[in-house]
């Protein structure tokens, strides 16, 4: 058994990932983590969401880029072979994140493209495979792929990938229905580890409150815990909310179970279902009113589109 996992982290740009997050997932599923909320339609699009980039875009980007590159860079090919590993390892796993959480971040603050963005948080539940569940448009623009590719063709191709491996572990366990850091919060002992560690990396408490479809529980905090491998940048430019505790419920107020296909290829192929932002002519951002006064203006509670507040709140 420790030789399997031996083999597993050693092998994470091939078949180790894949093999732990099936792993993760069998868990999830045994201990009924996923509920009623995953049926058809949500099964289809995690497995879509999941297979098509690692088996299709990323191999094709890889592909091609490693073709072209030469053409474009042909003076640049393994020029920074010389860099020691552990600093390229730093280097590239800040760069990648910080450009990773400002990618997400905007997908959330400009509303022409939360829509790119919309089905990562469509779904009602978490688990490993909401880590991957991402519209096919977002998934071509991000830049962690390309970035890869072009650290491998200048010679940076062993800390890129390690940085990749390290990154998918924690975000896959992040969006996990498994409290994993739960016992740090639990024991007196663990506290001072807890502190550190849910200021550093995303962990489930952290992540899953941006998930959340409320803000109004003080746990959930769609407006913030960007952070994907990092959550300190969160608590940099003071977007985030540590509390320690997990929501109770999750996805987006307007979410009407958009047909798979929609959701994974919008705008290219559309919703059927009236009025819904992935439809044709549907609203950029549904707006969902709540009437609480009867002469009260109406507000906009769509989750993940409301401006983030600037304080940095951290219980």
């Amino acid at each position: 058994m420790v030789t399997f996992f031996e083999q597993l982290f050693k092998n994470l740009g091939t078949w180790g990932l894949p093999t732990l997050v099936l792993i993760l997932g069998v868990v999830e599923f045994s201990l009924g983590l996923y509920k009623k909320h995953w049926n058809r339609n949500e099964i289809l699009l995690d497995i879509t969401c999941f297979t098509v980039p690692k088996l299709v875009i990323r191999p094709l980007v890889a592909y091609f880029g490693l073709k072209f590159l030469p053409y474009i860079l042909p003076d640049a090919k393994a020029t920074f072979d010389w860099v020691p590993f552990w600093w390229g390892f730093a280097i590239i796993a800040v760069a990648d994140d910080l450009t990773q959480y400002w990618y997400h971040r905007l997908h959330h603050e400009v509303p022409f493209l939360w829509r790119f963005h919309r089905t990562h948080h469509s779904a009602p539940y978490m688990g490993m495979a909401m880590a991957s569940r991402q519209n096919v448009i977002y998934t071509l623009f991000f830049s962690q792929t390309y970035l890869t590719t072009a650290l491998v063709y200048v010679g940076l191709g062993y800390p890129a990938l390690f940085v990749k491996g390290i990154k998918s572990i924690i975000t896959t366990l992040a969006h996990s229905s498994i409290p994993w850091d739960k016992p740090f919060y639990e024991n007196k002992w663990l506290h001072s580890i807890a502190w550190v560690l849910e200021r550093f990396i995303s962990t489930p408490a952290t992540h899953h409150a941006h998930h959340a479809d409320t803000n109004d529980d003080g746990v959930g905090h769609y407006k913030g815990n960007f952070g994907n491998m990092f959550f300190l940048w969160d608590v940099i430019f003071g977007t985030g909310l540590i509390t320690r505790q997990y929501p109770k419920s999750y996805g987006i107020a307007s979410y009407q179970q958009e047909e798979w296909y929609a959701q994974f290829m919008w705008p290219i192929l559309k919703s059927k279902k009236e009025g819904s932002e992935l439809s044709y002519g549907g609203p950029m951002v549904k707006e969902d009113v709540t009437i609480a006064d009867p002469v009260a203006e109406p507000q906009l509670v769509s989750p993940g589109l409301n401006a983030i507040e600037p304080e940095l709140r951290i219980a």
